[in-house]
């Protein structure tokens, strides 16, 4: 069962672009604020949230459902990856990374709503990232909060 014509080269290029662009504009901002998951890491993970459903999209699928299928075996399996950079320190009780775990989340998100053609959301969700993290970082430097990245 085909779930609708096929994507144009051009389509598949834009989708996977703008994953991999969105994901990198989060990923210079994390870049610059030297976390482990900067420029490389982000964009590939924009660009591997919009393959999935580009793939899906360009080939079809005889799955009933394959858009949610598809959206929750990449926000689960990115979650592992999130998972991967949160570190609890047993010396001082700390825990560090939960923001790069959540942007990397967010970005998979970002990424699969570019693979889907929602460039609109797409781009209005890495700009609130993106101003999240920079208006984030100020208030927490004002209220003297001391957070780990």
């Amino acid at each position: 069962m085909s779930i609708g014509p096929r994507l144009t080269p051009t389509e598949v290029l834009l989708r996977l672009g703008l994953g991999t662009l969105f994901g990198a504009v989060l990923g210079f901002d994390r870049e610059r604020q030297e976390k482990p998951a900067g420029l490389k890491t982000l964009a590939l993970v924009g660009l591997g949230g919009a393959m999935a459903p580009v793939v899906m999209l360009h080939t079809g699928s005889a799955d009933p459902n394959p858009v949610s299928r598809v959206i929750q075996g990449v926000l689960t399996g990115v979650g592992f990856l999130g998972a991967g950079v949160i570190m609890h320190r047993k010396s001082s009780g700390a825990v560090e990374g939960l923001t790069t775990a959540a942007v990397i989340w967010v970005v998979a998100a970002v990424g699969l709503a570019a693979g889907m053609g929602q460039f609109i959301p797409a781009g209005a969700a890495t700009g609130i990232a993106l101003l999240v993290l920079t208006v984030g970082k100020r208030l927490e430097r004002r209220l003297d909060i001391e957070r780990d990245d």
